[in-house]
């Protein structure tokens, strides 16, 4: 299979982004297929925990074919069945006092999590700043350090200030973040499979639970979702 063709859409829809920064995209869903989500397979980590089903990487592979075929059915027909995550919790800095929740997908679900990713990112990298380097693709820290040096020698010097909102993600609006995507998708299966995963569930010590605010932080959308949020949060009205 071939990724280019993966990538030549990918290329359209970023060129139609960008020639219509007001529009709110209807059709989009209809770009994946079973060679978009073969390569979203090709890009899921295949050595990450287990979800809920305790699936791994190996056992979904060995009929790889008809999984992604009855995925690809199920996400488009609107019978997928978004699994809860499972909670994990990981120091959050190297003193291990503060731990991190983390929500670990099945691994279907990273397959579709990230065919979806791969659909609204050459969408929404149209819209974010320059400036901005949160998780995007070909950014990194070093990109942000780099460009934050630059800037403090062009003005020569001044105050740098690190600020952390204290438990942002885990207390996100549903609404808020379905209406900063609503700005740009009113694709229905796109905005129905987001509205899944927001309220798939958490799975944490054997007790199941649906938390009605924030995104659990590891899945591949959680990722997408929070950048979105911190790139155009400043601009969303």
């Amino acid at each position: 299979m071939e990724p280019k063709t993966v990538s030549t859409k990918q290329q359209r829809i970023a060129e139609l982004a960008r020639i219509h920064p007001e529009v709110s995209f209807t059709s989009l869903v209809y770009h994946i297929d079973i060679r978009w989500l073969y390569e979203a397979y090709q890009r899921t980590r295949k050595d990450g925990a287990v979800g809920v089903d305790e699936q791994t990487a190996e056992e979904y592979a060995e009929d790889l074919g008809n999984n992604l075929k009855s995925l690809l059915e199920r996400a488009k027909s609107g019978r997928y069945v978004a699994p809860p995550v499972r909670r994990v919790h990981i120091p959050k800095d190297s003193t291990g006092k503060e731990l991190r929740p983390i929500g670990i997908p099945t691994f279907e679900d990273k397959v579709l999590q990230r065919a979806v990713q791969m659909l609204l990112e050459p969408l929404y990298e149209q819209d974010f700043l320059n400036c901005s380097y949160g998780f995007r693709p070909g950014r990194s820290a070093h990109d942000a350090l780099e460009a934050l040096w630059k800037q403090a020698m062009d003005i020569g010097g001044g105050w740098i200030i690190d600020l952390d909102i204290r438990k942002f993600f885990d207390t996100m609006d549903h609404t808020h973040l379905r209406n900063i995507l609503k700005s740009r998708v009113c694709d229905g299966v796109l905005i129905r499979l987001i509205g899944k995963w927001l309220n798939a569930g958490v799975m944490e010590s054997g007790n199941l639970s649906y938390p009605e605010r924030g995104t659990p932080q590891g899945g591949v959308m959680t990722l997408f979702t929070q950048k979105a949020i911190l790139n155009l949060n400043n601009n969303f009205h």
